[in-house]
């Protein structure tokens, strides 16, 4: 039952990939054949040609039904704008995206699981109230405008990080540890970018769940035996209360891909976000297309990853679901 779910999902999301670059008004070749000064160089015949060339000429039925069939044989289409297979220019960039995310993931999990379990630990205090009103107010602030916040502060006014890309052109590195420095010296602005506005959510959970683990009957009995504080926290409080954080950091890869494309913009880092932003400036709807296809499959396999961790960490779950089934 699931996979039929998630495959109704798929081509629910195929179908509104196909459809939403061709809802744009204008088309790839007007947008193409214009110059600064707006002078139109293609010639209606020319324009014809390369309609004919992309299949664009043929009725919308039919365009679709060859997306389709390109799709089951693993054909993404050839780029209008970069004349370059898209699958092609998608692998290019989807490394940087990838390593902007799980970076994110990985430091927002930590930070917000142990920022939200010593605020739980400290329920009432200022501390406690320090922590509440300052991350939720971060958290409220846009991706972007926070991005371009810590641009402008760490990278105009102080100089202590690169304006934009993912790592120094025209330079020759002397070892492999140099250029692991150098990118991790570009990347660094835009996870801390990504980590702060995603923080308040992973706070929140952690602070809410370690609260309800604390007020459960074992920890009463866990400090009747007399164990350290220590051992309470990360044996039976943390341990407890991972389940709900672990399942919404795989639910959450999706909206961190969303602001990754924003923040890539911002930092002109060379990810999906920008070349999305570029595809959708030239009208290039076989790239459009594709890079939407990637993002939507990441969601769902996050979500599916999300699915199957929860059961593992909670096998009541799966003994439900074959109840009810």
């Amino acid at each position: 039952m699931r996979v039929i779910e998630y495959l109704l999902t798929v081509l629910v999301i195929v179908t509104l990939n196909f459809a939403l670059p061709r809802a744009m008004p204008g088309d790839p070749f007007l947008i193409m054949s214009e110059t600064e000064e707006d002078v139109v160089v293609l010639t209606e015949e020319q324009r014809e040609y390369y309609f004919e060339l992309y299949g664009l000429d043929k009725p919308i039925t039919e365009q679709y039904v060859s997306y389709l069939g390109d799709l089951l044989r693993g054909d993404l289409g050839l780029s209008i704008y970069y004349n370059e297979d898209v699958s092609t220019i998608i692998l290019r960039r989807l490394p940087w995206t990838l390593f902007l995310v799980i970076s994110t993931v990985i430091l927002r999990t930590i930070i917000g699981s142990l920022l939200g379990t010593i605020s739980a630990w400290c329920r009432g205090n200022f501390f406690d109230q320090f922590l509440f009103f300052n991350l939720i107010t971060i958290s409220e602030i846009p991706a972007f405008i926070t991005g371009l916040l810590i641009l402008f502060v760490f990278s105009a006014m102080l100089g202590l990080f690169p304006l934009s890309g993912a790592m120094s052109h025209f330079t020759t590195y002397e070892s492999l540890w140099e250029q692991i420095v150098d990118i991790l010296h570009h990347a660094f602005l835009p996870i801390i970018t990504l980590t702060l506005a995603r923080l308040g959510g992973i706070y929140l959970l952690a602070r809410n769940s370690v609260i309800t683990v604390i007020q459960k009957d074992y920890l009463v009995t866990a400090r009747a035996k007399g164990l350290s504080k220590g051992r309470i926290l990360l044996r039976h409080i943390l341990r407890n209360a991972m389940l709900p954080i672990v399942t919404r950091t795989f639910l959450s890869l999706g909206s961190l891909v969303g602001g990754a494309i924003l923040v890539e913009n911002v930092f002109n880092y060379p990810g999906l976000g920008l070349l999305m932003q570029e595809a959708v400036n030239v009208h290039d709807y076989t790239l459009i297309q594709g890079i939407f296809l990637v993002v939507a499959l990441f969601v769902l396999v996050a979500n599916l990853m999300a699915d199957l961790i929860y059961k593992h960490l909670d096998p009541r779950i799966e003994s439900q679901e074959q109840t009810t089934s």
